[in-house]
């Protein structure tokens, strides 16, 4: 039992087909079948069902690929580590963000990053639901998380980056688009934008609702902030959003929020962390988190 063999059952899980995870992995069908079965003598137990549209994982599957995820995590860690003591970044950086936090910065970020050490992969999670944040960070999968607040059970060391201000989206032409700042209060009475009901973003639109006192019309979901930008433009109702997460070309349907709304722009660190985080931590750092910045480059765009 190997490494290479937990790899290759994560694939298939992934995948759901032998055939499929070995074009990913750039090996022959037959030998990932091969080393599937051989781990799973080894192991006593089945770990997939296999059927003529794939394969899925067992009850015993599930529970071997969520330590198997771990190991090879670990795994990848430990050459890195190796690496980086060489003074070669390498390897993998796994980070999990709230969805639109820091939709400007962080690519920017990872852009200097790259471009700063082309053998180091990022993979990114993004809007992971909460439960799912909190299983990865328990489990030690993450090593960094860009987040308004720290998931629960979480051992992260936390920095502060700035805030987000959060802005109402409206159609041009309304009403209320030619009034400069609106109130939430304002906004009551139209449709509005939602987004996917196990979203932080949407269990925020939430609380604000109920601490005003409101119960807006939902006229449509969506799952990407960009989607539901798109959909205010073509005039089906309105989102509040956070500023920076606005795509560009539609920066002119921003409308600033008063009282103004904002949450504060964690990372979290794991601890005792190695260069990679460190060097990622040092780029973020970098980054323009100003909000009142953000806020007066929108207003122009939509004054011109």
């Amino acid at each position: 039992m190997n490494l290479r063999q937990f790899e290759y059952a994560l694939a298939v899980a992934e995948e759901g087909s032998m055939t499929a995870a070995a074009e990913r992995l750039r090996v022959a069908q037959p030998s990932l079948s091969q080393q599937i079965g051989a781990l799973e003598k080894h192991l006593g137990v089945q770990l997939f069902t296999r059927t003529p549209n794939g394969a899925t994982a067992t009850v015993a599957g599930r529970a071997f690929l969520a330590e198997a995820k771990i190991a090879t995590t670990a795994s990848r860690r430990a050459i890195t580590a190796a690496r980086a003591a060489n003074e070669e970044l390498a390897g993998e950086l796994i980070i999990a963000v709230h969805m639109g936090l820091g939709a400007r910065q962080l690519p920017e970020a990872l852009g200097q990053l790259r471009r700063r050490h082309p053998k180091l992969q990022v993979t990114l999670y993004e809007e992971p639901d909460p439960a799912d944040m909190e299983r990865l960070a328990r489990q030690g999968t993450l090593d960094m998380v860009l987040v308004h607040r720290i998931p629960a059970g979480c051992t992260f060391d936390v920095h502060r980056l700035g805030e987000e201000t959060y802005v109402a989206v409206v159609p041009k032409g309304h009403p209320l688009h030619s009034d400069g700042a609106v109130r939430l209060e304002d906004l009551a009475a139209e449709g509005w934008i939602r987004f996917r009901g196990a979203s932080l973003l949407d269990d925020y639109l939430a609380r604000l609702f109920a601490g005003a006192g409101l119960s807006p019309h939902t006229v449509a979901r969506a799952s990407q902030i960009s989607t539901a930008v798109r959909l205010v433009a073509q005039g089906l109702g309105v989102t509040v959003v956070p500023a920076s997460a606005i795509p560009e070309g539609f920066e002119d349907l921003a409308c600033p929020l008063v009282p103004s709304l904002t949450e504060p722009v964690l990372v979290g660190v794991r601890r005792n962390p190695g260069s990679a985080e460190t060097a990622m931590l040092d780029h973020l750092n970098q980054q323009n988190w100003s909000s009142t910045e953000l806020l007066r480059e929108l207003a122009s765009v939509r004054d011109r």
